[in-house]
């Protein structure tokens, strides 16, 4: 018997995807196995109305242009035209699963049908600076559309139950492999730091502690902290700026194992505010992958479970990081890679893509979905 064709994927995300590679490159990825995957981004202003597709690996990335940046009406009128007519044009049938980052896509894209539409709730975007005051009446249109809701955390897992019928905690997971097989070379940008070198990938942004970050490089001039990743939503001229600081700027995600393996102690040095009161990083298994110790604040989702199980030590202050940082370059290495790998192995990125596939399927296969009224031009 052939097999059954799998249904075209439309993802819409908030976030780009040559920016850091994260949870919707990961599961996309996976996902495309078998089937057309359109990831649709948010749109650039400098020509158009078109819509830009760039394959990349298996997955195709549609970016829109439009000519000016003009009221959010019309932006969102023109996007719904372009979405309309690529989704004609490229024949992408009404079985289509319909995935959700931002809610926001909700003003052009809220009207398609679908065989299964999932919110992947990666994060609680109405708490980031500059979220758009339209976001949490989106998400309530989006929620009351969605056939699953899956949640990048176990916090954001116990805010959002209560709003859905299906609501399921996915934390993001590793691809171990990738960040056990770092070269012992150093990259050349870092290689002139002094050890010890305490270290930090991702986005640097409102979720930083920067005074944190300034109190230990006043406190231990003798150590290197190493922070790699794009700057972005606060100004650069607000960085506090040490002759022990170094800002390498965003690396590509196959490069970020050399980086970390030439680490000495891995950092997670976010704020407690309202950005990270949901925040559950993806970087803490890959911290655990290239077998560095961790040292983070705590965030909830990081406190539990991995300061419970002993494998992240969490501190707060400029005193109790020095500490927590001096007793981690101490530890033995052999024990943490045993516990490490321990946890390690309860989790992929493979298994969380089966589960999530599974779960597709059944809804999808249930069919009942009511007709989605004829959406108001906008």
């Amino acid at each position: 018997m052939a097999a059954v064709p799998l249904s075209d994927v439309l993802c819409f995300s908030h976030l780009r995807w040559d920016f850091v590679y994260q949870r919707p490159q990961h599961l996309m990825t996976r996902c495309s196995a078998g089937r057309r995957v359109f990831f649709v981004e948010e749109p650039v202003f400098d020509g158009g109305p078109s819509l830009e597709l760039l394959p990349s690996g298996t997955v195709t990335v549609a970016l829109p242009h439009l000519p000016v940046e003009h009221d959010r009406r019309t932006i969102d009128r023109q996007l719904r035209a372009l979405v309309d007519t690529f989704v004609r044009e490229h024949g992408v049938g009404a079985d289509r699963v319909l995935w959700f980052y931002t809610p926001m896509a909700m003003e052009f894209a809220g009207h398609l049908e679908g065989s299964c539409v999932v919110y992947d709730c990666m994060d609680e975007l109405s708490a980031f600076l500059g979220a758009p005051e339209e976001l949490r009446a989106n998400e309530a249109r989006l929620l009351a559309r969605a056939d699953l809701v899956f949640t990048g955390g176990r916090s954001l897992f116990e805010a959002k139950r209560s709003l859905h019928p299906s609501v399921h905690a996915f934390p993001s997971s590793v691809d171990r492999s990738h960040f056990a097989a770092a070269s012992s070379a150093d990259p050349p940008d870092q290689e002139s730091l002094p050890h010890p070198r305490a270290g930090f990938f991702g986005v640097i942004d409102e979720r930083m502690d920067l005074g944190l970050l300034d109190g230990l490089a006043t406190a231990h001039p003798e150590w290197s902290l190493v922070m790699v990743g794009p700057v972005v939503k606060i100004d650069p001229a607000g960085l506090p700026r040490r002759p022990n600081i170094a800002y390498l700027g965003r690396k590509p995600y196959s490069e970020l194992p050399s980086y970390i393996a030439n680490w000495d102690v891995a950092l997670l040095p976010f704020a407690r505010n309202a950005a990270t009161r949901f925040i559950s990083p993806t970087k803490v298994l890959e911290y655990m992958a290239s077998g560095r110790p961790i040292v983070s604040t705590s965030i909830r989702d990081i406190v539990e479970p991995y300061g419970a199980l002993g494998l992240v030590r969490i501190a707060d202050t400029v005193q109790e990081t020095s500490a927590a940082v001096m007793a981690a370059m101490a530890e033995s290495g052999a024990s943490r890679a045993a516990a490490f790998d321990r946890y390690l192995a309860t989790t992929s990125w493979d298994r969380v893509w089966s589960d999530m596939a599974r779960l597709i399927q059944q809804a999808a296969a249930v069919g009942t979905r009511p007709a989605v009224a004829a959406a108001a031009a906008v």
